[in-house]
């Protein structure tokens, strides 16, 4: 796309599933989209979020990412984190774009609710984004990253997809481990996909045989609160209850696929410390009363090797965006409105706070149980596509409706002030070595492990 084609220019921070979504939608509309991306690769969280058994997914994933940023109408712009590299009033206020959409995603783990617990990072305590990039890596010889032990017994405290995944990593890895302690070699993705009860069977074994414990997540609600398949908005009661049964289904098939176990009612209370080194927790146990989870004065301590914590993802605070505890302080938390910037946009898991693939599809839309039974490794036929669901980027694709009806009542660039963009957007990429396409870039950084 030439400057002459386009009249107004958008800034899109992250070049993931939301980002590529909405910067193909507006490249469509003839507007030049600017996309930066903290990382070499655009794929977020799909990289290195996923489990490496998601191998379907992710590829499916990378290649919808990868046609939508090939847009001519799109300019890349990799290793570039707003707010260290660029100011973000800068980027604003400076470089001449219409809008600015934030789609940056959610990359900071929750911190776990209990006073002291930061001082035990490292012993004892373990955060699930580090762990996960770890498992990921765990094969590559040139990682460079923080690396983590997996023990058999671990504690995991969470209750959602992410959780499971995680548990997923402890009792996939420790079973691989001790089968190939016996002779027997299987990589974690053969067992993900087989499951832990028929590649025993496979082998005349039992999990008994093994000696392992497997692992156990602690969940502060009810199992049928775990929020595997969402409830729609306005859902009647009947339809509730199904949903939350089909909750119950999933996690029980996943339990019993995958050897973990969910114990409910349980909120993390305290540390249990030893010799300086964290090797418990103490859980109160909770009811649910209108939906709301009410503490009793019953605890119970619980030890284990490690305490990994997965109760959810966060956006990254930049400077010179107010927050409202933990996420970005919206005025409008449909399109991710900000007061003191009237130009910015939000869209995906920088809104919702949450870091899973298979809800940054979907911001606020409903989540198939089909969709989930594949996410999880218990579908019947696991091969089964999942396109085609409803609403399937239809919060990006609302954003990108609001970003384009603002724009049409703002004057359009002069070709001066577009020659400047595109220069000021050509020196970054030259500053990162950009070659200068979307794809002799992809080729010069390779695909991911």
């Amino acid at each position: 796309m030439s400057n002459s084609e386009f009249t107004h220019c958008v800034a899109v921070i992250g070049g993931a599933t939301a980002g590529a979504e909405i910067a193909r939608r507006l490249a469509d509309r003839n507007i030049l989209v600017a996309v930066f991306e903290q990382n070499p690769r655009p794929y977020g969280k799909i990289e290195d979020g996923l489990p490496r058994w998601h191998e379907r997914l992710r590829d499916k994933e990378y290649a919808v990412i990868r046609e939508k940023l090939s847009h001519p109408g799109v300019r890349f712009i990799p290793q570039t984190k707003i707010g260290r590299d660029i100011a973000f009033e800068e980027l604003v206020d400076e470089w001449g774009f219409s809008c600015v959409v934030l789609a940056s995603g959610a990359w900071q783990d929750r911190a776990l609710p209990i006073e002291g617990q930061a001082d035990y990072i490292g012993r004892g305590l373990v955060y699930q984004n580090p762990f996960v990039i770890a498992f990921n890596h765990a094969e590559d010889p040139g990682f460079k990253g923080e690396t983590f032990d997996v023990y058999d017994d671990s504690i995991v405290v969470g209750g959602g997809l992410a959780s499971i995944d995680v548990a997923k990593i402890v009792t996939l890895t420790c079973t691989q481990r001790a089968l190939s302690e016996r002779g027997i070699e299987i990589s974690t993705t053969e067992l993900e996909v087989k499951g832990i009860p028929k590649t025993m069977a496979a082998h005349d074994l039992s999990w008994e045989e093994l000696g392992l414990a497997g692992c156990t997540i602690y969940y502060r609600r009810r199992e049928e609160d775990m929020p595997l398949v969402s409830i729609p908005d306005g859902a009647t009661p009947e339809r509730i209850e199904k949903v939350k049964k089909s909750r119950q289904t999933l996690l029980r098939k996943a339990s019993e696929k995958f050897k973990l176990k969910v114990e409910p009612l349980s909120a993390p209370d305290g540390l249990v410390v030893e010799n300086e080194k964290l090797v418990g927790l103490r859980f109160r146990r909770t009811r649910i009363e209108d939906g709301r989870v009410i503490t009793t004065d019953e605890t119970f301590e619980r030890k284990g090797p490690v305490v990994i914590s997965s109760i959810g993802s966060i956006p990254d605070p930049i400077q010179g965006i107010d927050m409202k505890g933990e996420l970005f302080d919206f005025t409008d938390w449909t399109y991710g409105t900000l007061t003191r910037y009237p130009t910015v946009f939000s869209v995906g898991n920088v809104v919702t706070g949450k870091g899973n693939i298979v809800a940054s599809r979907k911001h606020a839309t409903e989540v198939s149980q089909d969709a989930v039974e594949i996410f999880l490794g218990v579908a019947d036929d696991p091969e089964a596509a999942t396109e085609g669901e409803p609403g399937l980027h239809e919060a990006a694709a609302e954003t990108a409706e609001q970003v384009a009806v603002h724009i049409s009542t703002q004057p359009g660039a002069d070709s001066a002030q577009k020659e400047a963009l595109e220069q000021r957007i050509a020196r970054r990429q030259k500053e990162v070595g950009y070659p200068g396409t979307f794809a002799d870039w992809l080729a010069s950084v390779g695909e991911p492990c």
